[in-house]
């Protein structure tokens, strides 16, 4: 068992989560149960999410604070533009979702050793997508998928929780974002959940808030 699931609540068969408020500093609120749809639905919709390593066991998390990007307020640069005006991408909404969502699992990504979309992940998002409930964005050029983007859709609450991106050529994952930020601004959404801070979720935009302030939009 990983170190990090310890001390901290073990879900069992019942569907339900411990308060996001009683979560560790690091953000890991409990550890166990399973990827069903049900669970997974429970979770996006109190403001949590799995995250965790092929040999872990499913961890979830609820940070604080919690990084999000309102729609409009995502940061076009002057070159991404001209890549954008240039046509050199055609961009798609839900018609690859698990070729995204495969592409995303082998990404090679800088200080990760291996993927956290594990076979399961990857069974339990495309059973989302099926119902609805998770999404994709995707890049295309000369008709192949380039890059793209995808997550759980909580439309009822105007909110879409960013799960990964990925991109095969220079600013195809970015050009998915901005896509999907012009789609998501026109239908009025409050907010993209991106989780956890990185630098380059900064330069598009994004900003840590408090995790209470966060729950408050999803309520």
């Amino acid at each position: 068992m990983s170190s990090e699931a310890v001390n901290i609540p073990y879900l069992e068969g019942d569907v339900h989560f411990p308060n996001p408020a009683l979560a560790r500093k690091d953000g890991l609120l409990a550890f166990g149960g399973d990827l069903s749809v049900a669970r997974l639905k429970m979770a996006y919709t109190a403001g949590i999410f799995p995250w965790f390593a092929k040999d872990d066991p499913i961890l979830w998390w609820s940070p604080d604070p919690r990084m999000v990007l309102i729609p409009s307020a995502f940061n076009t640069s002057k070159s991404l533009r001209k890549v954008i005006k240039s046509g050199r991408f055609r961009i798609t909404f839900n018609t690859a979702f698990e070729q995204v969502i495969s592409k995303c699992a082998t990404a090679k990504r800088a200080q990760e050793e291996d993927t956290w979309i594990t076979s399961q992940m990857l069974t339990s998002y495309c059973a989302l997508n099926k119902l609805g409930l998770a999404k994709s964005v995707e890049v295309w050029q000369d008709d192949l998928l380039v890059g793209g983007l995808y997550g759980v859709d909580l439309y009822e609450k105007k909110v879409f929780c960013g799960e990964s991106m990925f991109s095969e050529v220079s600013n195809a994952s970015k050009v998915a974002f901005y896509a999907l930020c012009k789609f998501l601004d026109e239908q009025k959404y409050k907010l993209i959940d991106c989780q956890m801070y990185t630098d380059h979720l900064a330069s598009l935009g994004a900003k840590e808030i408090p995790r209470s302030e966060f729950l408050a939009y999803l309520r």
